[in-house]
């Protein structure tokens, strides 16, 4: 027996030196955001990812809970808990009262698809039937950072490639004269830079923030004095550049500085145009809310009208965040009082992002997703509040080959755990990659001799049936 494995071992040997041999991605360094084609063909062409800070509540907003309200201020039924002390999120109990607290907000039903919808977002609830929304998704940790992390980078542990460097690695971007890989916040997500850097990944394909208001990157234009001889400055330090590398092959850190210098140079025009959102119509812009009496919702609203700018414009992946505090949704005291001001700042600019992107013929080939690190508890925590829930909790998508108007698995009565189809991030992962034309297990890049990948080790994720067309 010993012999034969050692026989098949060494059969396969040269398959696997020509797949080590072989980069999952042809890369012209010089050029790293070239389009590069799709393995088959795709479902969408570009990603918005907004993401709500902090973990807003699902039995607060899209996930009704009828039991969760008749049981309000009795303990947790016996069955409930023992089903969830059974599992990996046995910890979701702690610091909790044993006291469910219903939902403060009414519910309705919405659309054709009847998806129920709080009170808390009323101008989203317009758009369900272009919504899928999956309600058993889970995280491994219930703290924070290690489940942002997990969202953005597949893995709990900061350090690795965030989503947006990965889609931009695979299939680079359409626009040459702006960045692939756009950011856009006032706070950063809870764990900071880790949640959206580049990782292992050549650095080229780290994320540039631009702002939505004034100039969108600062210090992109060049002083009066200078701006004449820039371009021939700018073709010295190539040269001067490319003569450092040719003694110092494989240090992506060069070929990053490289195209970096071309790419501000392209974008002293590009980025301007695609910041001046001013020039949008005034009945789009108050769509939006750029007229709201709230100044938070008016700066979410040019964010997100700032990101379709951008993908229309060809622009590959755009993050955008909610956070305009420390807090987030992190509403472990008093519910009401942080989740009516959050839902305020968000609702009417994500309604609009949604309708403005069908409106034009781009929500078909732009997927957007809008969800959270996890959710909250339907026990209640201190005054009123919710702790953390990673065992179960919901997000939404739509566009690019979403099946619209569906929802996919489900948590228990009381919206504690999920208990039909639980969903992984690396399965939602996979799924992402999947509607832009790519197989996850093949993309993937060298580390040390391990290839590294979004979704883990080869054949560990799973394409979420029923969620793509």
């Amino acid at each position: 027996m010993g012999a034969g494995f050692g026989a098949l071992a060494l059969g396969a040997w040269p398959q696997l030196q020509a797949r080590a041999a072989a980069p999952a991605v042809q890369l012209d360094p010089l050029n790293p955001f070239s389009p590069r084609a799709p393995q088959f063909t795709p479902r969408a062409k570009s990603i918005i990812f907004v993401y709500l800070v902090g973990g807003p509540s699902p039995v607060d907003t899209f996930d009704y809970k009828p039991l969760l309200q008749k049981l309000n201020g009795q303990p947790v039924p016996a069955s409930i808990r023992k089903a969830v002390e059974a599992t990996r999120f046995a910890n979701v109990f702690h610091g909790c009262k044993d006291e469910l607290m219903g939902s403060p907000f009414q519910f309705a039903q919405y659309g054709q698809s009847g998806r129920w919808v709080s009170e808390l977002f009323p101008n989203v609830a317009r758009q369900v039937d272009d919504l899928c929304f999956l309600h058993s998704v889970q995280a491994d940790s219930n703290n924070h950072a290690p489940a942002s992390y997990q969202f953005h980078t597949g893995d709990i542990r900061p350090g690795k490639a965030s989503l947006g460097s990965w889609v931009t690695y695979g299939l680079g971007t359409e626009n040459q004269d702006l960045p692939g890989y756009v950011m856009l916040f006032d706070a950063g997500p809870l764990g900071g830079a880790a949640n959206y850097a580049n990782g292992f990944l050549p650095a080229a394909f780290q994320p540039t923030r631009l702002r939505d208001t004034g100039t969108p990157v600062l210090d992109l234009l060049p002083p009066d004095t200078f701006a004449p001889g820039q371009r021939a400055t700018l073709d010295l330090i190539r040269e001067l550049n490319l003569r450092h590398r040719d003694g110092r092959p494989g240090f992506t850190e060069l070929d990053a500085r490289i195209a970096s210098y071309e790419l501000a140079y392209r974008m002293q025009s590009a980025a301007l145009e695609v910041g001046d959102v001013e020039r949008e119509p005034a009945a789009l812009k108050r769509s939006y809310g750029f007229e709201h009496a709230e100044k938070r919702t008016q700066s979410f609203g040019r964010k997100c009208l700032l990101a379709r700018r951008l993908v229309e414009r060809g622009v590959r992946f755009v993050q955008v965040y909610d956070m305009p505090d420390k807090d987030g949704w992190d509403a472990h005291s008093d519910l009401t009082k942080n989740h009516v001001p959050r839902a305020r700042w968000t609702d009417q600019p994500i309604a609009a992002l949604l309708a403005d992107l069908k409106q034009r013929g781009l929500l078909e080939e732009t997927l957007v997703i809008v969800g959270s690190e996890f959710g909250r508890t339907p026990m209640m925590q201190d005054n009123r509040g919710r702790q953390h829930n990673a065992a179960g909790f919901t997000i939404f998508l739509a566009g690019g080959g979403v099946q619209a108007g569906h929802a996919i698995g489900a948590t228990d009565d009381l919206g504690l755990m999920a208990v039909d189809q639980p969903i992984q991030f690396r399965d939602l992962h996979a799924t992402l990659l999947a509607a832009l034309g790519l197989r996850h297990d093949e993309l993937f890049f060298d580390v040390n001799g391990r290839q590294e990948r979004l979704t883990g080790i080869a054949g560990g994720a799973r394409i979420i049936p029923g969620l793509l067309t």
